[in-house]
């Protein structure tokens, strides 16, 4: 599914209910967004992603470095030290980078509460998994399902149509000053 075919969540959601994940997310996949388009061979440093982005570059260092770990970029120390993706964009999905800054635990935790209720008879063996921990994690792997369709290079298709081309120009320009 392309990104501007996207409508929303395909599984019923209240008004207002959204899936709260780090800034880091947010800051690495724009990140991850600007290093898809670096020429080969070029590098861009955390300062000039956290300017560009108007984030601290302490907090982007961790996020930068989470996308290390998880081999998606590649770093390089140095005067033209950097990052830059360590592998194609139509190879790295959204799932991929989220994943990497949250991890790949689900979004909730069902703690039992249910067993709580003083009314259920003792010693009570529940046969299935709590039915608001069902429906919790259908919503989880929906999400991810649909993250796990979209790739950076979708997002760079999008972006070409979204954004004017003389801003997109401007970008290039600008981040290909500080490689």
């Amino acid at each position: 599914m392309a990104i501007q075919d996207y409508k929303g969540p395909q599984f019923p959601l209240p008004d207002g209910w959204i899936v709260i994940l780090k800034n880091q997310v947010e800051w690495a996949l724009h990140c991850c967004a600007i290093l898809a388009g670096l020429p080969e061979g070029h590098f861009l440093s955390t300062k000039a992603l956290a300017e560009l982005h108007g984030v601290p570059k302490e907090y982007l260092s961790k996020a930068l470095q989470a996308l290390s770990q998880a081999e998606l970029v590649h770093g390089t120390l140095g005067p033209t030290g950097g990052y830059r993706l360590a592998r194609a964009p139509d190879k790295i999905t959204f799932l991929d980078i989220v994943e990497a800054v949250e991890g790949k635990r689900s979004s909730f935790a069902c703690t039992e509460i249910r067993k709580n209720n003083p009314c259920r008879p003792a010693r009570s063996v529940d046969k299935t998994p709590c039915a608001v921990a069902r429906v919790m994690w259908g919503a989880d792997k929906a999400w991810r399902d649909y993250l796990r369709g979209v790739k950076l290079s979708d997002l760079a298709r999008t972006l070409e149509k979204d954004v004017s081309p003389d801003v997109l120009r401007k970008t290039f320009d600008w981040v290909l000053d500080r490689t």
